[in-house]
């Protein structure tokens, strides 16, 4: 390493922003940019990380203990970060400063501007340069270079825009059994039907105007970051995958098991989607059974059972993905996390209840089942108004089916109910509420509303029909944290690099212009069963989309 370096510089230069235990030097003229909004984003990071080297921690000491060697010195407990893309600084400077046993962190960053407030709040908040390394250099070159005997065991990439161009390197510079941290910001072409050929040529799929785009946009950026890494004969498990504001942010472990990789085709796939009434069915590409012994069969998927057209409107289908579908989050692992945080003192995390609401919602969540329907949007099909969504709730489990919402959407539903059970409730309840007279004959809602009922349906009160999380009445879904939120402006033109080529390597870090729209449907604060809020929901849902 270099000799120890004293940046130059006058605090009374510099506006002072306080977050967790770091306190940053936050530049006047903007030569670096600063969005209060993605604390959550780094809270969320350091509880990750934490629970990621507490369990990591305890395989290792398990598998020492299995090893009967007493000439085997006990494993370390220090571990390597890599924040490839740095900016300011702060992220680092929060691990280095609220996460125990880091041996250094590598903080990268494009910009000599920025790896120059790299040093300058390291030194602010007295970290040596021995822990907090500032490094200028290209994400994706120092990455590479570090491949083999320097990986990293927690790489965080947080772009500004998408991470696509970077998670092939990511894949090759953790090591066996690390963390790689992954944020992408680009949700004008993750989650809506905008520019599908760019979702594609980023992410190697296509995205859907539904409303579980949100989650599909998760399932894209899993399936991107998998295919990758079977390419190398690695596999990742899903730790914990969020969306969060007008970004996703995913915590995936990385693991050297050639099996693994081949159950993959069996966990990824297709969607297919009705554009009027919601219903989806997802097709995976391969299927796997038991073999001989302990060994196992992989067969190829059979031709999906969907037809061109909606089983229940008769509408038009369309298809999403490939995508990951598989499962979300290890439930171990968040609970893990939800306890940390629970646990925490409140002045640990500046956004902790938000961070216990979304995580709670997490563990409530069906994991086995892809996507989920929304409940404006099934009452919208068959124009009838919305009532309580704890009575549709409890037809689905009176029915015998399981039920829960997501944390990617306020008023959805999460179920293994099939298509027709699901519509079957809804039939159920325009029988009880009355037709509406807008329905036009012939209409999509006409069909829906034609097919016979099959299932016998109770719209009594089912004892899980209001989840855990909403009695206890934890911040499920955010309001939208401040005036103008979201993305926030890329540092000046002044801090951009002079040369063609270092121009050409920050684009990739970069909005297009679509992407300030966001894509994300505001939060509210505390849930409601009232009709009226759930048509607010649906509105703003419909209003962001026209827009």
């Amino acid at each position: 390493m270099d000799e120890e370096y004293v940046p130059n510089y006058r605090v009374e230069d510099y506006q002072e922003l306080k977050e967790g235990q770091a306190t940053i030097l936050f530049p006047k003229n903007n030569e670096v940019f600063y969005n209060p909004v993605q604390q959550f984003n780094r809270d969320m990071s350091i509880a990750a990380i934490k629970t990621w080297r507490d369990t990591n921690n305890e395989a290792k000491m398990l598998r020492f203990n299995k090893s009967a060697n007493p000439n085997k010195a006990a494993p370390s407990t220090k571990f390597t970060i890599l924040e490839a893309l740095a900016a300011s600084g702060l992220r680092s400077v929060r691990y280095a400063k609220e996460i125990e046993d880091i041996d250094f962190i590598l903080t990268n960053d494009l910009l000599a501007d920025a790896v120059e407030s790299i040093k300058r709040n390291a030194h602010f908040n007295g970290i040596s340069q021995s822990l907090v390394r500032a490094n200028q250099g290209d994400a994706v070159a120092v990455m590479y270079a570090h491949r083999d005997k320097g990986a990293f065991d927690v790489v965080d990439l947080d772009p500004y825009g998408t991470a696509a161009p970077f998670i092939d390197g990511a894949i090759q510079a953790v090591k066996k059994g690390g963390l790689i941290c992954v944020t992408c910001t680009d949700l004008a072409v993750l989650a809506s039907h905008n520019h599908p050929e760019a979702c594609f040529a980023k992410y190697g799929g296509n995205p859907l105007k539904a409303e579980f785009c949100h989650e599909l946009a998760l399932r894209l950026v899993i399936n991107s970051l998998q295919q990758t890494a079977n390419r190398h004969k690695r596999y990742i498990e899903p730790l914990l995958s969020c969306s969060i504001d007008f970004y996703v942010r995913i915590f995936v472990r990385v693991h050297d098991k050639p099996i693994l990789v081949k159950n993959v085709a069996s966990q990824t796939g297709i969607v297919y989607h009705c554009r009027y009434c919601g219903t989806f069915a997802t097709q995976p590409f391969g299927t796997v059974e038991p073999g001989k012994g302990a060994t196992l069969k992989y067969h190829v998927s059979a031709a999906s059972a969907a037809e061109r057209t909606c089983t229940q409107c008769e509408s038009k289908l369309e298809i999403g993905g490939p995508c990951w579908l598989g499962p979300l989050h290890n439930k171990d692992f968040v609970q893990r996390m939800y306890d940390t945080v629970s646990s925490a003192s409140s002045s640990m995390y500046g956004t902790q209840p938000r961070m216990k609401g979304m995580l709670k919602v997490i563990l409530e969540e069906l994991d086995d089942v892809p996507f989920h329907y929304s409940h404006p949007e099934l009452c919208s099909a068959v124009r009838a108004s919305c009532p309580p969504l704890t009575k549709v709730n409890s037809a689905l489990l009176n029915a015998g089916y399981r039920v829960s919402g997501s944390h990617t959407q306020h008023g959805s539903i999460k179920t293994d109910a099939p298509p027709q059970v699901v519509w079957d409730v809804m039939r159920s309840l325009v029988k009880e509420m009355g037709r509406s007279p807008k329905i036009v004959e012939g209409s999509p809602a006409d069909r829906l509303l034609a097919k016979p009922i099959t299932t016998e349906i109770s719209f009594d009160q089912h004892k899980d029909a209001n989840p855990e999380s909403r009695r206890i009445k934890l911040v499920r879904y955010q309001m939208n944290p401040e005036k103008n939120w979201g993305p926030k402006a890329r540092h000046s033109e002044a801090s951009k690099p002079k040369n063609a080529d270092a121009k050409r390597k920050q684009q990739d870090r970069s909005h297009t212009p679509e992407d300030s729209l966001a894509a994300s449907v505001p939060e509210a604060a505390a849930d409601s069963e009232s009709a009226a809020e759930l048509d607010t929901v649906s509105n703003d849902v419909k209003k962001l989309r026209t827009e």
